[in-house]
């Protein structure tokens, strides 16, 4: 193995080391929560949670995903900041909107408890600020500190949830520790990291805008639709089965989607890097693209095979047998999870190649997809192996894509 590759794979073992211990954290703070919130509660938080992870996607106009691109040092701290103060400015816009418009949120979401609603903007703006501030320490290569505060955050966020449960068991208490807990995880990784200052003036940040234009305008759009197809399931199957089976959808996609991305949130970290640096030295990224997806298809297929033998016996043993049905979700969700763990990482070839419009189409037919099969069928069984299956299809078409595109000009 040649010192590349072995630097390589072990900025990922640093990186995966660091993921599976914030990974870890919540799965087991899960034994203790599915004990202290019914179904429905854990289920209504969690649909709030999959809008919070929308807007935080929307406010950041995709900009972070343009970081590895820059130069190291300066040139990319710059372009962090002009992607936070982006972020900030979209934000203060929504939040007087929303101001304006709060009467109407008692007419038309009565069901909604008020506090989830006053905390979505705080929590989309704490959500954004992570992405932009982790994206710019792993295109520095600080996957050390990274791990380390990804760590602390999981831990913050995961004790204070369980903390409330003994207090106030209900869906706006576990948003307001959500908050809390990524909001201290921001703070220490602002104090650990040391992320760049703001822009130097307002040409500095036009000029960002105009350079990477093309990332709101294809990007945006594509990981917009991206991350509403991730997270429609909650919203569709609260909206059409109640909030106790959504909780039941939500538990499953917390305790599968950990493992089985745990190793790929690694990888995408690296991947992300030395991709980029292959693709600037020599117009492709075609070697790292091979070895990442021939890793991450063996952790598919082995996270698979495992999990559809002892699933929802596991399912059983850690959180009673009224969690039961959460495993058998899972086992109808095993392919889309295990594609998507393959897929994920590799999707940054499109952002490399600048191949976004190609990617915006991807996702909008991902969406569709996402939103036929989740409305269609009658019963939420038929429902989830119809989405599963429909996913799993799509992202082999995203495979083929990829690697096409990671030949590049070679």
């Amino acid at each position: 193995m040649t010192g590349e590759r072995r630097n390589y794979w072990r900025a990922v073992l640093l990186v995966f080391s660091g993921t599976a211990a914030a990974q870890i954290i919540p799965i087991l703070g899960s034994l203790i929560i599915a004990r202290l919130f019914i179904p429905a509660e854990f289920g209504m938080f969690m649909t709030w949670f999959g809008m919070v992870q929308i807007g935080a996607v929307l406010s950041t106009g995709r900009f972070e995903t343009a970081l590895p691109l820059e130069e190291n040092g300066a040139p990319r701290a710059q372009a962090a900041s002009s992607a936070l103060l982006t972020a900030a400015a979209i934000l203060t816009i929504v939040a007087i909107i929303g101001a304006c418009l709060w009467p109407l949120y008692a007419l038309y979401l009565a069901d909604v408890p008020s506090l989830l609603i006053a905390l979505f903007v705080p929590a989309v703006a704490a959500a954004a600020s992570v992405l932009i501030l982790q994206s710019w320490a792993a295109s520095e290569g600080r996957f050390r500190a990274l791990s380390m505060m990804r760590i602390s955050q999981a831990a913050i966020i995961t004790g204070l949830q369980i903390a409330v449960g003994f207090v106030e068991p209900s869906a706006g208490s576990l948003a307001i520790a959500h908050l809390t807990g990524v909001v201290s995880g921001a703070l220490l990784m602002t104090w650990k990291l040391r992320p760049p200052r703001l822009a130097e003036g307002r040409k500095t940040l036009f000029n960002f805008w105009n350079r990477y234009r093309r990332f709101p305008i294809y990007a945006l759009p594509a990981g917009t639709v991206n991350t509403a197809a991730a997270q429609l399931p909650l919203i569709l199957i609260s909206h059409r089965f109640g909030a106790d089976i959504a909780g039941y959808v939500a538990m499953a996609f917390r305790m599968l989607g950990a493992p089985i991305s745990l190793l790929g949130s690694a990888v995408l970290d690296v991947f992300k890097r030395r991709a980029s640096e292959s693709w600037r030295a020599t117009g492709s990224c075609r070697g790292p693209y091979l070895e990442t997806l021939t890793v991450l298809a063996a952790g598919s297929m082995a996270a698979t095979i495992g999990f559809w033998l002892v699933g929802v016996e596991l399912f059983v043993f850690a959180f009673g047998p009224e969690w039961a049905e959460s495993g058998r979700v899972a086992l109808i969700l095993l392919p889309l999870f295990a594609m998507r763990f393959v897929s994920s990482p590799l999707s940054y070839t499109f952002f490399i190649a600048e191949k976004q419009p190609v990617d915006l189409v991807w996702q909008i037919c991902l969406f569709v997809m996402t939103v036929a099969t989740l409305t269609t069928f009658p019963s939420y069984q038929t429902t989830l192996a119809a989405y599963a299956v429909g996913y799993g299809l799509m992202y082999v078409v995203y495979l083929y894509l990829s690697f096409r595109f990671s030949r590049g000009r070679t």
